[in-house]
């Protein structure tokens, strides 16, 4: 099976929180990112935040992170359409803001969406996304990973960050062990 990684079609942001500026992020003159994928996708996968979808000029791209999560999905069996990457923060901060709060005010939206969607599954992808989702702190991937955990009633992975394995390409089994487990978990 060829690989080549594409640009995910963008779930338009609902229209009451297109201006929400509750966290402060919207200061921060990033776009909102609601989602991408599939929405009606029965794995939700979890990251910290959207990376860039256009570079400098304007121009649609798929950044390192897309690439890789796409990557193992693929090599693991997961189609395309059973995919719907969201995030805790909706924007892509740019400079410092206050993490812990902002976080919990985006948490938000993301339990939101949630109960919309009733995923069978969510992945959560590095220690942000996995101590925000599980509001635990302490957590981190390295402890959790290999096992479905049940986290206020989701079906819960939890697997390295894309970007932290092209950094450490020693984590990429792991990654793709990870994915192999999601494949593993029924959908129907």
């Amino acid at each position: 099976m060829s690989f080549c990684a594409s640009l995910w079609p963008e779930e338009p942001t609902p229209g009451h929180l297109k201006d929400c500026n509750e966290c402060g992020l919207d200061s921060h003159g990033s776009r909102m990112v609601w989602g991408e994928g599939n929405p009606e996708a029965p794995i939700i996968v979890l990251l910290d935040n959207p990376g860039a979808r256009e570079d400098r000029e304007n121009r649609p791209f798929v950044c390192g992170t897309r690439q890789t999560l796409q990557q193992a999905a693929c090599e693991a069996g997961i189609k395309t359409e059973d995919l719907y990457v969201t995030y805790i923060l909706k924007r892509r901060p740019v400079r410092a803001y206050d993490k812990e709060q902002t976080r919990q005010i985006c948490m938000n939206h993301l339990k939101e969406q949630l109960q919309t969607r009733q995923p069978q599954l969510i992945v959560c992808l590095g220690n942000i996304a996995v101590q925000s989702f599980f509001q635990e702190p302490e957590f981190d991937v390295k402890s959790l990973r290999g096992k479905i955990h049940d986290v206020r009633g989701y079906q819960t992975v939890v697997a390295y960050h894309p970007l932290a394995v092209r950094r450490r390409p020693n984590l990429w089994p792991l990654f793709l062990e990870d994915w192999k487990l999601v494949a593993g978990h029924s959908f129907g």
